[in-house]
């Protein structure tokens, strides 16, 4: 399969997944990487991008930084998720594009990333 849309959710799209976004763009330019919130009113008065139908629909993978996101998307969509949804276990502990997040996303996702992409 090949993989070009890859979202990451978190719940502000803010620090966990903005860093995810913005990191894998810059190594990997020829893929689409978007990232997205599910606090829909952080995100609407933080001036993110909040988590929408149309975006689990586009991505072609599909990471959540904590269960809750995971559960939250479960709820929303119900019976119409035909995606797997993959949990990183990041805690919303770190600042945007901090050594220790970038740290802990390559170590997760950095060898995934690429065999997929070698494909």
């Amino acid at each position: 399969m090949v993989y070009k849309n890859i979202l990451f959710i978190c719940s502000a799209n803010k620090q966990r997944s903005k860093t995810a976004e913005d990191y894998f763009s810059a190594k990997y330019p020829k893929k689409t990487f978007t990232s997205a919130g599910t606090n829909l009113k952080i995100c609407k008065r933080e001036g993110t991008n909040p988590l929408t139908i149309e975006l689990l629909e586009e991505a072609d993978l599909i990471f959540v930084m904590e269960n809750m996101h995971k559960k939250q998307i479960i709820d929303f969509l119900g019976d119409k998720l035909t995606k797997d949804i993959t949990i990183l276990n990041i805690s919303d502990l770190y600042k945007y594009y901090s050594k220790e997040l970038i740290d802990i996303l390559e170590d997760k996702l950095g060898k995934y990333f690429e065999k997929i992409f070698a494909l």
